[in-house]
Order: structure tokens, then C-alpha cells, then sequence
């Protein structure tokens, strides 16, 4: 735990006022309007500079040369069948990724939009596992600012920068709009799930403005966090001195990003709904058979605020002959004109479908007339409503949000009334939730809002929540399968108990996917999921345990379809039984597991260990005994299958010079650091979890082998001041102590003697944080115990934001306070700050030295709360009797000698879970 004030000298901050005056501060100190104080922070005339992808050496290439030609060849096969390859390195988006990323919209798993800090759209992942990058231009907010009588006029989008192509003549797009933002005195401000962004005296000097965006992510609340919606606050402050009527406007294309817009079959439909709530629904036709969605965009009209609306204009002239027609440029010139819309636009009742080729949108307007040093707030809303979600194999599933909002697309009238009446208490209980991290004064600055701004990637990570009480609609369009697949899967279907997980009572939180990253498509890739998982099960821990119960389903299940392995082209079966698997898959989750295919991760070393420290962890942190004894037939499974991998009987399991554990092209052979630590820590914690479940024989079973491969990695692998990458190695691998991470977090004895592990961890500081551009990159994979980074491999020279997150962690949990935030500020310096590379809200799995991105928007930096979990523990760890489990394990005599005499090679007889024991427990 954390201690002291160690960074009060030493802080990375962001004061608001280097960015927006303290008189505008005061100015808009009302409702909520002025940024916090603790944020990250953007001015709006920032360059947004392109990203730099990583490149790989040509040795490097030479050794993937066969893999690239399976691989390449794969993802071909796939494009036949209308599908997308879970990794695809040679499809290149056509809108390259840039430093312009922001705090993205909506709860989660219910699709999500993501927010530029200048004010864009983008990054829209309503489908699932499909990402449209560009932004939708017509998405904006606009001003309209008329004083003294009309005679002076303000009107801008309320974006820097213009559409390209401003003002030319004859057009009749958006272009044709007011582009007046220079972004001079406009600074953005976010501090997830919130973003303030303040124009000071843009347009209108007279005039200051905020916007406050915020949308429904609210730890332990399984309900409203799922809601697809977010609320757009302004406040508004007149420093002038005549009254000012002021106008803002929300366009909305009715588009899913990309060209969506342009398909047709798409109308839109005006709404006035309770409570002042009034605008216009967007029903959106998608393509390829998916469910339809419909967008809402509304305000709140009051007594001081009037609500019009526009419910369709087309972004070009083009096809608009019709006296109903309005285009972008004729919108534009009514609100200029008259800063409001006919009230009969209400009236009009749904627009007629749009043709092909033809972008409809529509447009909210909100007018107010704001007194001389007068305030006024003005509320816009946006929700989407996709009630059903379609995976590319044909199964459909109701998302979660519609197990309280019914299954119809016109939910999003709902969610929107809603977003717009209970905004206020969904930040009183952010607030409640982040105010004791912004207070700690033991933390740094650059901390409270990063640990925070992490979190972007539990909505924009693709996730997928659905109503685990609402049946999987079969549409059994199973692309590409043969009779024998066929019947294997109809076999399947049966006996899958991953497919057929069932609820549990009042803890039924539906079921949860999220992406391993938006270019690796899987769902729940687990040996990431390890490092991820701190951040649900901090959050929400319900969640957190419904994916373990989906994994401990998985491991007894087994799934005979023949897959081709990239690596070296072998076949082997998709899912063995005993083995925990990659991941839930990419078009069938829970059906079809293991999209992943380079490598047989049915002979990977850290999955099984990962999956018991987890579940042991969770056990801990929980005291959920329900949950313990469900999983627990698989934790024995799960650890019996790995004794397979113990060659030589010494009890410590035995890497196969492949790369078979998540640094998946970093070969390991023999016993290996980063392996091996995780079988140790994982037979501590399953035998600690035996004992408190009272099934002595199986605790005695993995203590004997605890001990003997506790000797044996020590004695093969320390080297006096850290342990050996693998056997044929004296590489010093950051992650090397993940085991005695998860051993700390769990609560459990270390595996160490504590002086070894500070050791180990001055180490790592010294050598892979420090030696690398001075501790601002983060920590690097590999280090050569000559001060140079190892090379061996892309991996291995990498700079892994998640394992430098969870080495800080490590560092925090053997109280080397100096040495974590020091290592994790690195992650800060190069992704975040205005030094950086640009990484802000898509943090990437890693970079090189040179600051080159690998696989943008990255699950595994969520491993940040991993820090927060060693700073303050959660209460049932913290408060648990300080005994140590494993000292009250008894050993039988038998056992004993098994376990002292050489050369034996079963250390403890076969010993089944529950065989003759009755539960109970001893906690």
C-alpha cells in the first residue's frame, strides 16, 4: 500500500488555468460547467499528427515469411465467405489512425461512437467486431449568437477547422456552413466517462460556453451502464452587456460511419416525447442483413428553452426537388436567419425512405435568450437503439439494455427521455466513485486522470452485452461448413455448457464480451484478460465473474472441428478438453472458441495457470463460496491437464521451444521465468483454494507440488539478481514476476523470499524502465543483461503498456512506491502527454523505442487498476485473518517422503476433486 506523500514534490499535472483564464473558470462554475481540476487536457487548435505504425526487421520478416503466407491465405478464405479474419495485418484502413482521439460516447456493450477532443464523430462500433474509423462530418454542433437587435451576428460550428472545399461556390453541403473556429481559445478537458470542452469567447467574445458531455458508465450499476446514450450540457455565460439570443444545433447524418449513409432505405421520423423532451428519430437501414438501428437526437425544452426541429436535409442538392426538401446550405441560412425551425416540422410525420446514393439527416435546435451577465443551461441528448445483435455465423442475441427497455428500435425515445431526466444523479455518482482517487494526495497527478481515462476502452473495446434471460435467435447462417462440421456442431450445440450458461438469481448480469483490441478481433482473449481483468472486477465485479464462469464451462468442453494452425501448418481439433481456451471466439462467441490460429494454445503454458489465478483471485476478493464451488471441477481440471507438460516429474511444467504463452512470437525452451512463476503461483492458490473449500486430499496433492517446483525454478533459473528468461536465456523479461503479482493481489503468501523479489524489481527499474530513453517509455520486454535491449524477437524489443502497467503494480504491492509510479509514468510520458506519441484514448498494445505503434485501442492497459488494487486492496483481502493457508495444509507422511526422496515421479497420488470429501469452509 501507499504510504506518505512521495509525490508531492515531484508531480505531472495539467492545472485548468494554464488552459482556460480563472475568470472563466469562475464564470462557468455553475452546474456543473468549469472542467475539474484534475483532467487531461487538449487545446482544440492542437495538430492532430498522424500515427506511426511499427515496422518489422527484415530478419524478422524472413522468419514469418511461411506464417505470412498461411496467414495471408487465410484471411482470402475468409473474404470469400463474408466474414473478416480475426487478425488481418494486410487490409489497410483508408482513414489513417491520428493523435485526435477522446472520451468516446454511451455505456457499455451496447455499440459505441467515439469523440475527437475537436468535437468529431468516428470510431463507430455499432455492428460487432467492425469499426468504422472516419468521422461523419455532418455530426456537429453549431452556434447562432444574435445581439443588439440583430445587428451583431455570430454563427460557427462549433469545431476548428472546415470541411474541405468551404464556401465554394454553388455548394449546398456542409461545406456552405459557418467553419469560424480557430480552436485558439477553446480547450478540451476529459476525465472519462466525462469531457468538458470550453470555447472562451469563441465564437462571440462576449460569450463563454460549455459543453459537458457525459455519458452512463457507473461502477456496480448493471443497469443504466449499459445504456447506449450521452448527454451533451452547455452552459452558457453572457459577459456582455445586451441580452443575447443564443441558438445551438445538434446535425445528426442518419449513418452508422463509413458509407452507411449512402446505401438508402433510411427515413427519419420527428418526436415529441414527456418532459420537454422533443427531436428526431433516425431509422437506419444496415446492410448485409444485420438488425436495424435507430438513432434519437433530442433536447429538453423548459421555460427558458425552445425546442424545433428539422426532421430531414440532404447534404447535397443533389435529388432534393421537393418544397419538403431542404439541403445542408438551406438548414443552414433558416438558423442563421431565424435561429429556430417551424414549429411544424413536428407535424410532418415520418420523411419518405432515401434513394441510394442520397445522405439524409436531421437536426435539433435549442434557443434561449441569455440575460446580460446572465447563465443559462441548455441539454442535448443522443441514444441509439440496436435492441439485437447479430453475430456473422447468423446468431442473434438482445443486448442488455433491452431487458429494461424492450426489444423495439423505438426504445431509443426511452433512453434519450432518460438520459436527459437523470443525467444529474449519473454524475452524483460518478463523482462519488472518482472523488476519493482525485482526493488522495499520495498520488500523482498524471494518475488520477489516467487510471480513469484507461477506462475509455470498456465502451470503445468493441464490447457486447447482452440479456443473458433472452434466448440466442438462431438464423443458421452457417457460412462455409461441411456435413461432418455440421453434425460436430449440432453435437456441440447439445453439449456446449459454455453455449448454454445458464443464470444465477439475483447475480444474472447477462453475459459480456470485449475485444482484444479493434485489430485483433476475439472476443475475451484471455491471456490478456489477465492483465485486464483488475478493472471489472474492481468496477464491476458481477461481470468479471460471469466470464469466469464462461471459461470454467469452456475448459470441460471440447470441440472436435479440425483447425489449421498458421505457425507451422499443422491441423489439430479447435477446443481440447482440459484446455482453457484462447478466447470465446469472433463470429460464434461461445459456440465456436479459439478464433485464434496461429498457434495450438491448447499446448500454451499460461492459460491454464492464468485461469486459476483468476478465479482465486476473484474467490478472494469476493468471498463468493457460490461461485468458488461451480468453478472449482474446473480449476482441478484445468490444473491436471498441465502435468502433461511436465517432462521430467520435478513438479515445474516445461516450455516447448515455441512461442507458447501470450508473447506469441517470443520463443521460450524449457522451464522459462514468466511460465514458470505463473505454475507456481497457480499451485499455490489452487491449494489454498482446496483447503478453504475443505478438499484436503487435492490441497496436500498441489502443496507437495508447490514445494518441489518451488525448488526446482530457484535452483534453475535465479542467477543471483533476477531469474532467467528460460533455460537457454539470461534475458531479464519485465514480466518475469507475474506469478508473484497475481500471489500479491490474491492475498496468498509470496513465492519469494521478499528480498529476492525487491531484487527481481530493482532490476527490472534499473535495466528495462530506466535504460530506455530514461524511464519515458514504459518498461521494455526484454533487456540484455548488458544494457541492451534484446532483440531477439518484435516482442521481445517492445514496450508493452499493460505489463509495464502491471510491473508498476508488482512494485506497489512490495511497497517500491518510487520505482511503480516512476515505471508506469513512462506509459503517460509516451502515450499521453504533449510530448508523447499521440496515444490518448487508444492505447496501443505497445511501441518500439522509437515510439512506433503495434495494435491500437489494446485491451490489456486496463492493467493500470491492477495499481489501484495494490494502493488500496479491496476489504475482504485487506481484512482477511493474516494467516498463511498454506502453512494449515497438512502433508501426509507419505507425501512427505515422496516429495524428499529424488528421482519420483509422482510426487502425491491421483487425487479427483470431491472424491471422498464433503464442502465446507475454512476461510
Amino acid at each position: 500500500m501507499v504510504s506518505g506523500h512521495l509525490f508531492l514534490c515531484r508531480r505531472n499535472s495539467w492545472p485548468a488555468e494554464e488552459y482556460v483564464t480563472k475568470a472563466t473558470l469562475q464564470l462557468l462554475d455553475f452546474d456543473g460547467g468549469a472542467p475539474p481540476s484534475q483532467a487531461w487536457r487538449r487545446r482544440l487548435d492542437s495538430h492532430a499528427n498522424k500515427l506511426k505504425e511499427f515496422t518489422v526487421t527484415f530478419m524478422e520478416a524472413m522468419k514469418m515469411m511461411s506464417l505470412g503466407v498461411r496467414l495471408w491465405s487465410y484471411v482470402r478464405e475468409e473474404a470469400s465467405q463474408g466474414r473478416k479474419a480475426p487478425i488481418d495485418p494486410f487490409t489497410r484502413e483508408n482513414h489513417k489512425p491520428s493523435a485526435s482521439q477522446g472520451v468516446p460516447l454511451g455505456g457499455m456493450g451496447s455499440g459505441s461512437i467515439s469523440r475527437g477532443f475537436r468535437g468529431e464523430f468516428k470510431h463507430w462500433q455499432i455492428l460487432p467486431g467492425s469499426c468504422e474509423m472516419s468521422p461523419v462530418m455532418a455530426n456537429q454542433f453549431s452556434i447562432f449568437v444574435s445581439r443588439d437587435g440583430g445587428s451583431k451576428k455570430y454563427s460557427s460550428v462549433l469545431a476548428p477547422g472546415h470541411h474541405e472545399g468551404l464556401k465554394k461556390s454553388g455548394d449546398e453541403g456542409i461545406s456552405s456552413w459557418d467553419w469560424n473556429l480557430s480552436g485558439q481559445h477553446s480547450t478540451y478537458h476529459a476525465l472519462f466517462p466525462r469531457a468538458w470542452t470550453v470555447y472562451d469567447g469563441e465564437p462571440d467574445p462576449e460569450l463563454k460556453i460549455s459543453c459537458r458531455q457525459i455519458s452512463p458508465f457507473i461502477p456496480h450499476d448493471y443497469r443504466d451502464s449499459s445504456h447506449p446514450t450521452s448527454v451533451f450540457v452547455y452552459t452558457l455565460v453572457n459577459t456582455g452587456k445586451d441580452r443575447a439570443k443564443v441558438s445551438l444545433l445538434m446535425t445528426w447524418a442518419n449513418s452508422i460511419g463509413g458509407t452507411s449513409h449512402n446505401s438508402g432505405g433510411h427515413y427519419n421520423e420527428p418526436f415529441i416525447g414527456e418532459d420537454g423532451v422533443s427531436g428526431v428519430l433516425l431509422h437506419h437501414k444496415t446492410g448485409k442483413d444485420n438488425p436495424p438501428v435507430t438513432f434519437a437526437i433530442a433536447a429538453c425544452e423548459t421555460q427558458n428553452v425552445s425546442v424545433t426541429v428539422l426532421p430531414a436535409f440532404n447534404l447535397s442538392g443533389e435529388n432534393c426537388s421537393s418544397e419538403k426538401c431542404s439541403t445542408a446550405k438551406g438548414m443552414w441560412d433558416k438558423m442563421c436567419q431565424d435561429g429556430q425551425f417551424d414549429r411544424a416540422n413536428f407535424d410532418r410525420g415520418c420523411t419518405e425512405p432515401s434513394s441510394s446514393g442520397n445522405a439524409v439527416c436531421a437536426a435539433v435546435s435549442a434557443s434561449t435568450w441569455v440575460e446580460p451577465h446572465g447563465r443559462c443551461t441548455v441539454v442535448f441528448a443522443l441514444a441509439w437503439s440496436s435492441p439485437k445483435i447479430k453475430f456473422q455465423k447468423g446468431r442473434c442475441y438482445y443486448r442488455r439494455y433491452t431487458k429494461f427497455y424492450g426489444t423495439s428500435e423505438r426504445s431509443a425515445i426511452n433512453l434519450v427521455h432518460d438520459a436527459l431526466t437523470k443525467y444529474k444523479r449519473w454524475e452524483e455518482k460518478i463523482e462519488e466513485w472518482q472523488n476519493p482517487i482525485l482526493r488522495d494526495e499520495r498520488l500523482p497527478e498524471w494518475y488520477k486522470f489516467t487510471i480513469f481515462n484507461e477506462l475509455y476502452f470498456l465502451v470503445a473495446g468493441g464490447t457486447v452485452w447482452i440479456d443473458s434471460e433472452a434466448p440466442g435467435l438462431e438464423e443458421n447462417s452457417r457460412h462455409g461448413t461441411n456435413n461432418e462440421q455440421e453434425r460436430i456442431l449440432s453435437e456441440n450445440a447439445n453439449t456446449n455448457p459454455v453455449a448454454n450458461h445458464t443464470s444465477f438469481g439475483d447475480d444474472d448480469v447477462g453475459r459480456f464480451l470485449y475485444l482484444e483490441g479493434i485489430e485483433y478481433i476475439m472476443w475475451c482473449t484471455y491471456d490478456v484478460h489477465f492483465y485486464a481483468s483488475f478493472a471489472l472486477l474492481n468496477l464491476f465485479p458481477k461481470i468479471e465473474l460471469s466470464i469466469q464462469r464462461d471459461f470454467a464451462h469452456a475448459v470441460l468442453f471440447e470441440d472436435k472441428r479440425k483447425v489449421k494452425f498458421l505457425a507451422d501448418g499443422t491441423w489439430g481439433i479447435r477446443k481440447v478438453k482440459g484446455a482453457v481456451p484462447h478466447d470465446l471466439g469472433t463470429h460464434d462467441p461461445w459456440h465456436e472458441m479459439n478464433a485464434y490460429n496461429i498457434h495450438d494454445t491448447s499446448k500454451w503454458k499460461d492459460l491454464n495457470p492464468k485461469f486459476v489465478l483468476q478465479v482465486y483471485r476473484d474467490f478472494a476478493a469476493t468471498g463468493d463460496l457460490v461461485f468458488a464451488r461451480d468453478v472449482w471441477p474446473s480449476v482441478c481440471a484445468a490444473m491436471d491437464y498441465m502435468d502433461q507438460f511436465d517432462r521430467d516429474g520435478d513438479g515445474l511444467i516445461e516450455n516447448d521451444g515455441f512461442p507458447d504463452q501470450t508473447y506469441d512470437a517470443w520463443t521460450v525452451r524449457g522451464v522459462s521465468a514468466y511460465s514458470g512463476c505463473l505454475w507456481l503461483a497457480a499451485l499455490q492458490a489452487a491449494a489454498t483454494m482446496a483447503h478453504r473449500l475443505g478438499d484436503r486430499a487435492v490441497a496436500e496433492k498441489f502443496k507437495v507440488k508447490f514445494m518441489k517446483a518451488k525448488m526446482v525454478y530457484e535452483s534453475k533459473l535465479w542467477n543471483g539478481s533476477y531469474f532467467n528468461y528460460d533455460s537457454s536465456s539470461r534475458s531479464i523479461q519485465a514480466d518475469q514476476l507475474a506469478g508473484q503479482w497475481y500471489t500479491a493481489a490474491a492475498g496468498l503468501p509470496p513465492l519469494f523470499d521478499e528480498g529476492r523479489i525487491r531484487n527481481v524489481l530493482q532490476k527490472i527499474f534499473e535495466f528495462n524502465v530506466m535504460r530506455v530513453k530514461g524511464g519515458r517509455l514504459g518498461a521494455v520486454n526484454g533487456m540484455n543483461p548488458n544494457g541492451k535491449v534484446d532483440e531477439t524477437c518484435m516482442q521481445s524489443r517492445e514496450i508493452w503498456t499493460g505489463v509495464t502497467y502491471s510491473v508498476a503494480a508488482t512494485m506497489l504491492h512490495h511497497d517500491m512506491e518510487y520505482q511503480g509510479f516512476t515505471t508506469a509514468e513512462g506509459i503517460f510520458i509516451a502515450g499521453w502527454s504533449d510530448e508523447g506519441y499521440g496515444y490518448w484514448f487508444q492505447t496501443p498494445e505497445g511501441w518500439t523505442i522509437d515510439g512506433h505503434y503495434r495494435s491500437l485501442v489494446y485491451m490489456r492497459p486496463l492493467a493500470i487498476w491492477a495499481m489501484q488494487w495494490a494502493i488500496t486492496p479491496p476489504k475482504a483481502i485487506l481484512e482477511a485473518p493474516k494467516i498463511n493457508m498454506m502453512d494449515r495444509i497438512h502433508i501426509s507422511p507419505l507425501a512427505m517422503r515422496a516429495f524428499s526422496e529424488s528421482g519420483v515421479r509422482k510426487i502425491a497420488p491421483k487425487t479427483s476433486c470431491f472424491s471422498s470429501t464433503v464442502f465446507h469452509c475454512d476461510c
